[in-house]
């Protein structure tokens, strides 16, 4: 047993119940990058883990009733049988070493798209506030908001990611969640979270099933991943309520960032000067476009305001009642 595996496993399985992103863009790079798997075993033994996992954190949404069954059941029929699908596009690639370079360069690519897409999601989410706040948009819901279901768009959704998670094992949680996001503004990020996981348990046992029966799934290395992951998505599931995502957004973006370039066989001195430079300049570009929707630059100073703001409320209170 690689207990090194596990407790890497582990701290995945927090972000993806924290986030309902991470699975495949990290634990698929991890095994690639820190323990020498193949990327396309890594894949597969991915998706074996993400499908004991994913139901860990699916139960606790369940349960809170933060899914959304009807865009789970559509995306499903979009997303199931294009990742099986995905599994034969994998195997038309040509011999076992174009497959595995053409699994790498996929990988990364997808990686880094899920990191832009992270970004993206919270300018999104500073938008809506914006609007929100100014008069100029709907009121953020305060209760679960009735959704009107698109079809179509939906099951085009499932299938993109279908697709992509077939092949790369990457997308379950990053690409879907972000469509999500788009075609559904009035999802709260609980309902996000919590509807993305319960559709992403049949989608990951569909790919899983593909590579199993293609002989790619490799016990050794699934079963240390699913002891880690299992008890690291019930925690990050029950925290998803409690703690805010944007700290581990970030974090999650930058190792994203780092992983995808990596794959795509980025030097080491390109990738540290990327990653220096993002490190320096992302927080003071965010902090400008906090400033210029008329935030303070600082999450942590809205926070404070926030709180006494409710503060000198709840002390009016009374005295207006006497």
């Amino acid at each position: 047993m690689d207990w090194g595996m596990v407790l890497g496993a582990f701290a995945v399985g927090i972000i993806v119940g924290l986030t309902g992103m991470g699975g495949g863009a990290l634990m698929t790079p991890m095994l690639v990058l820190f323990f020498g798997v193949p990327p396309l075993t890594a894949v597969s033994s991915d998706l074996a883990a993400s499908a004991v996992m994913k139901p860990v954190g699916s139960f606790v949404h369940l349960r809170r009733g933060t899914v959304n069954l009807r865009l789970v059941g559509y995306l499903c029929i979009g997303s199931v049988p294009a990742a099986f699908a995905g599994v034969f596009v994998l195997k038309a690639m040509g011999t076992a070493e174009a497959v595995q370079s053409g699994v790498k360069i996929a990988l990364g690519i997808a990686i880094l798209f899920t990191a832009s897409m992270l970004m993206v999601r919270a300018y999104l989410r500073l938008v809506e506030r914006a609007r929100s706040r100014d008069g100029r948009g709907q009121p953020l819901p305060q209760d679960r908001p009735h959704v009107v279901v698109k079809p179509i768009p939906t099951i085009l959704l499932g299938v993109v990611g279908g697709l992509i998670v077939g092949m790369t094992s990457v997308g379950s949680g990053s690409l879907i969640i972000i469509g999500l996001m788009l075609l559904y503004p009035g999802l709260k990020a609980s309902q996000l979270v919590g509807t993305d996981l319960v559709q992403a348990v049949p989608l990951v046992i569909s790919a899983a099933i593909g590579h199993a029966l293609y002989g790619d799934l490799d016990l050794g290395i699934s079963v240390p991943l699913i002891i880690g992951s299992v008890p690291g998505a019930f925690i990050g599931a029950q925290l998803s309520a409690r703690l805010p995502g944007g700290i581990v957004r970030r974090a999650l973006a930058f190792v994203l960032l780092a992983s995808g370039l990596k794959l795509l066989n980025v030097s080491n001195e390109v990738t540290g000067i990327v990653l220096v430079a993002v490190a320096a300049l992302g927080p003071i570009v965010w902090m400008l476009i906090r400033r210029s929707m008329g935030f303070p630059a600082l999450a942590s100073v809205e926070a404070r305001r926030k709180r006494a703001s409710r503060a000198v409320a709840d002390e009016a209170g009374p005295g207006r009642s006497e």
